[in-house]
This record gives structure tokens, C-alpha cells and sequence, in this order.
């Protein structure tokens, strides 16, 4: 499929990846840009989101874009969500890119950015290892451009052997991991640390909250010694089963793992159902 440019030459792409819309305007991927003295590139000013894409319908949207919106007003940053509505149906209309992600950020300097990511290929199950994390406060409820310290956290576990880590408070309390909500089971029922601890209020998380008998509790590593099972969650990942805890072996996927997971599928596709009736 090709479309003409704002210079008058028309483009042809091909596959997830090839284009972008910047300030509403589509673009080759490859050049898509923001300025070097933008903040959002300098001081990591600025907001994102990411939706995964099933047959090219983007699901959750509109939390997405919702949780965008008081992101950036916690930051004291300028958002039009109208323009941002139009930017994706802009580019999900000329991209027709089937299962892929989303992104969307906005920066300090004013730009609107969304592109287009393909699915990352996933592991069965994963192996999570310890590191030490202090949530930034002032930064609750905000999904910032500021994930340098997320990434690092990563890149330590896996330095060990390890899949991904599990942040853990600096007084012993089990948080999240970089980029998923925490899930774990004890004595067969379904646990998760507790917003007021300083995790994200996932949109994936809020999901499980809602189709399981999932409840909050103050979770210590000392605690996750009597899990039974445990998974990650988030809009990329969906349901994903843990295999290993630093030294603890788990069971994958568990009973409450595989019933989770199926609850999840069943109301992400009777959505994405719903939507494409609404939109035939």
C-alpha cells in the first residue's frame, strides 16, 4: 500500500515497522524524528503508552489513552488526546498492520509520536531475579519517558542468568517487574502487591482484578518462599508463567496461572468481537 507524502512523493511500506505518524503526519519510520533539544529526548520529559494490536484492532484504547492523559497532567504536560485519536486512526488505516504494538508518546517539546512495533517473540514461562528498586514517588501514576532505571533492572537480571527481574522495595517488599504487573498464588488463591506500594495500576492488572478472585497483599521475597505458582501480566506479555524465583522452582503454567490466562483471552476476544461489530 502506498500513500503520498506531505512533500508531494509517494511511499510504499511494507510490514509492522515501516511507518510512524509524527504531529500527525505519516511518515517512513526511518525518518521520523524529534529535535536533539527536545526534553522528552534530553531529560526523558514526557508520557507514552504502548496497546497491543490483535487482526490490526487496537485493544483497551481508550484506558490506554486515558491513563496517557493523567500521566501527563501529573507531569504538568500539554496532551490532546482528540489528536492523538486521530494520529492512530491515521496510521492503523494505512498500515493495516495485523497483530503488532502501539506506541504513542508525547514530549516536553510539544511532539506527537506514534509508531508501529512488532510482537516480540515471548518464552514460555521465565526465571525472575531480585533487584533492589526504589519507586520514585513523585512519579506515582505516571507512565514516563524516564524508564532508564526499569531498563538497568533488566539488564542486571539477565546479567545473572536470569529472564527478567523482579523489583523488590529497598525494605523487602515485592513490587512489580520492569514492565509487567507481579501475580502469585498461595494455598490456591491468586495475590498481587498492592497499588499503594508504588506499583503501576496496569491496564492488564486492572483486567485480571476484574475477572478473578485476585486480591491485594503486602508481599515480602520471605513470603514468596510458600508460592505455589506465579506470572506476569501486561499488554504485551498478556498472562505470562514463571518457571523460577532466584532459587525457588515453580510449577508452569499452574492451575491458577491457566485459568487466569483463559479468563483473559475469553474477555479480550469477546472486546475485539465487540468492536468489529460496532465498526461493520
Amino acid at each position: 500500500m502506498a500513500f503520498v507524502q506531505r512533500d508531494g512523493s509517494a511511499y510504499a511500506h511494507s510490514g509492522v515497522g515501516t511507518l510512524a505518524c509524527v504531529d500527525g503526519e505519516l511518515m517512513p519510520t526511518e525518518r521520523a524524528h524529534v529535535p536533539v533539544t527536545d526534553e522528552g529526548l534530553l531529560r526523558g520529559d514526557g508520557v507514552f503508552e504502548v496497546a497491543r494490536l490483535y487482526g490490526g484492532r487496537p485493544f483497551a484504547l481508550d484506558r490506554h489513552l486515558e491513563r496517557m492523559a493523567r500521566s501527563a497532567a501529573n507531569l504538568r504536560l500539554p496532551f490532546e488526546r482528540t489528536a492523538f485519536e486521530e494520529d492512530v486512526r491515521s496510521l492503523l488505516g494505512a498500515a493495516e498492520p495485523g497483530d503488532a504494538l502501539l506506541r504513542v508518546l508525547a514530549t516536553r517539546g510539544g511532539r506527537r509520536v506514534a509508531l508501529l512495533e512488532p510482537l516480540p517473540s515471548l518464552p514460555d514461562s521465565l526465571a525472575l531475579a531480585r533487584v533492589t528498586y526504589a519507586p520514585t514517588l513523585v512519579l506515582d501514576g505516571i507512565k514516563s519517558l524516564s524508564y532508564a532505571a526499569n531498563m538497568l533492572a533488566g539488564r542486571l537480571a539477565r546479567e545473572r542468568g536470569f529472564d527478567e527481574a523482579l523489583l523488590v522495595s529497598p525494605h523487602g517488599d515485592v513490587l512489580e517487574c520492569p514492565t509487567a504487573s507481579f501475580f502469585w498464588v498461595r494455598g490456591g488463591e491468586l495475590l498481587t502487591p498492592p497499588l499503594e506500594h508504588h506499583v503501576l495500576e496496569s491496564i492488564t492488572r486492572n483486567l485480571i482484578m476484574t475477572v478473578s478472585d485476585a486480591r491485594e497483599l503486602p508481599t515480602s521475597l520471605g513470603d514468596l518462599a510458600s508460592a505455589e505458582e506465579a506470572f506476569i501480566a501486561s499488554s504485551v506479555r498478556e498472562v505470562l508463567p514463571v518457571h523460577r524465583i532466584e532459587e525457588l522452582e515453580l510449577p508452569t503454567p499452574g492451575p491458577v496461572t491457566s485459568a487466569t490466562a483463559a479468563a483473559v483471552r475469553g474477555q479480550l476476544d469477546a472486546a475485539l468481537e465487540g468492536a468489529a461489530a460496532e465498526g461493520s
